[in-house]
C-alpha cells in the first residue's frame, strides 16, 4: 500500500481519523496484553471515573518521515516516564514505559499511510491517554482504566508561516503550588479553557500565567513552556515546580548548549525583567517553537526587539536546528531518534 490521497499540504491542525489505534484495560490490578482496534470509539458506563471526576490524563508526540524516508518518532522515552509521573500524581496504575513504547510503535507501523511525506510540512500526531473506566459515585480512584493511542495526520501549526504572537498578562491562575501543574492531567487543561477563549475574544494569540503564589514569576501558558533570549544571547528558561516540564523545552535547552554554543540559564523568570529580554517565544510538540512579538499588561505593552514580523534570529536558529534533527536533516543525539519503519 502507499500514501493516503490526502492533500498533505493543505492539512489543518485538526483530527482526522485512521485506520488503527492501541487499546489495553487494566482491572483486578493488571494491565491486559492489549490490542490494536479498528474501532475508534469509547464505550463506557454512564458512571465512569472520568465523567464524575476527571481522572485522565494524555500525552503528546509527533511521527516524522526524515529526508532518507524513514518513519521516526521523537524521544517517546520522554513521553512514556512523564505519562508515569501523570498517573502516579492521580492515583491511576501507570502503563509501563516500555509496553507505551511498543503501543506507539504498534500503531504508527500500522497507520504508516497516514504519516505524512517528507517536505510536506505535516506530520503524525499521536494522542495516548488513560482514563478511569469502571463506575465511581464516591470520591476515590477508579478501579478499573482504560489506555489508548491514536493518531491524526496534521498540517503545520502555523499555516502561511511562522509569525509572531500578541499574547496577554493573565489574570486567572493556571496552577495551584504543589498541585496538577506539573503534570499533564485533563483538569489542567479544562480550567484553562475560559481563559484561551476570553484572550481570544479581546484579540490576544495567548495567555501569559504568573505564579499563583506571588503573581510576580512567569510560568508558562496554557500549553507551552517560556524560553526568553538575552541580549547577549542567553537562553533564559523558568524553572518552576508548577508548570509541565516540556519535553521540547529539555531539547532545546540541549541543543542550544551542545549545538549552538550558547549558554543557557534554568531559573526563576520574574515578570519585571521580560521587558529586558531580546526574543521570546513559547515552546511545545504542536509548533516546536511560536515566537511572542508582544506582551499586553493591563495597558501597558511589552514589545521585544525581535519584532511582530519575523522569528527572531536566536529563536530561528534553535527552531531550525531541532526541527532538522527531528527531520533527519541535522545528525540527532544519541537516543533522540526511535526509527519506526525503515524504507
Amino acid at each position: 500500500m502507499g500514501k493516503k490521497d490526502i492533500d498533505w499540504g493543505n492539512l489543518g491542525f485538526g483530527y482526522m481519523q485512521t485506520e488503527k489505534r492501541y487499546v489495553s484495560n487494566y482491572k483486578d490490578g493488571a494491565w491486559d496484553e492489549g490490542e490494536l482496534t479498528s474501532d475508534a470509539n469509547v464505550v463506557i458506563n454512564e458512571c465512569a471515573g472520568v465523567l464524575q471526576y476527571a481522572q485522565t490524563i494524555f500525552e503528546g508526540l509527533k511521527a516524522y518521515t526524515t529526508k532518507d524516508g524513514h518513519i521516526v518518532a521523537f524521544r517517546p522515552d520522554l513521553n512514556a516516564k512523564r505519562m508515569v509521573d501523570s498517573a502516579v500524581r492521580l492515583q491511576m496504575p501507570p502503563f509501563p514505559e516500555e509496553r507505551f513504547l511498543e503501543a506507539i510503535e504498534k500503531v504508527v507501523a500500522a497507520n504508516a499511510d497516514f504519516v505524512p511525506p517528507y517536505g510536506s510540512g505535516a506530520t503524525l500526531y499521536i494522542r495516548p491517554y488513560m482514563f478511569g473506566s469502571n463506575p465511581v459515585i464516591g470520591v476515590k480512584p477508579a478501579d478499573e482504566y482504560q489506555f489508548r493511542v491514536f493518531t491524526t495526520p496534521v498540517g503545520p501549526y502555523f499555516k502561511g508561516g511562522v509569525k509572531p504572537i500578541t499574547i496577554r498578562v493573565c489574570d486567572f491562575d493556571r496552577a495551584a503550588p504543589r498541585g496538577t501543574g506539573h503534570i499533564k492531567a485533563g483538569l489542567n487543561y479544562a480550567m484553562s479553557l475560559y481563559a484561551i477563549v476570553d484572550a481570544h475574544n479581546k484579540g490576544y494569540d495567548e495567555n501569559m500565567y504568573l505564579d499563583s503564589a506571588t503573581r510576580t514569576k512567569v510560568e508558562e501558558t496554557g500549553g507551552a513552556n517560556f524560553i526568553f533570549i538575552t541580549k547577549d544571547n542567553k537562553l533564559v528558561t523558568p524553572k518552576s515546580e508548577t508548570i509541565l516540564p516540556s519535553i521540547t523545552r529539555r531539547s532545546l535547552v540541549y541543543v542550544a548548549k551542545e549545538y549552538l554554543g550558547m549558554e543557557v540559564e534554568e531559573r526563576e523568570v520574574f515578570f519585571e525583567e521580560v521587558k529586558d529580554f531580546a526574543e521570546c517565544g513559547l515552546c511545545g510538540t504542536a509548533a516546536v517553537i511560536s515566537p511572542v512579538g508582544k506582551i499586553a499588561d493591563h495597558g501597558r505593552e511589552i514589545c521585544f526587539p525581535s519584532g511582530m514580523d519575523d522569528m527572531g534570529p536566536v529563536t530561528k536558529k534553535l527552531y531550525d536546528t531541532l526541527r532538522g534533527i527531528q527531520m533527519g536533516e541535522i545528525e540527532a543525539p544519541e537516543g533522540w531518534i526511535k526509527v519506526i519503519k525503515k524504507v
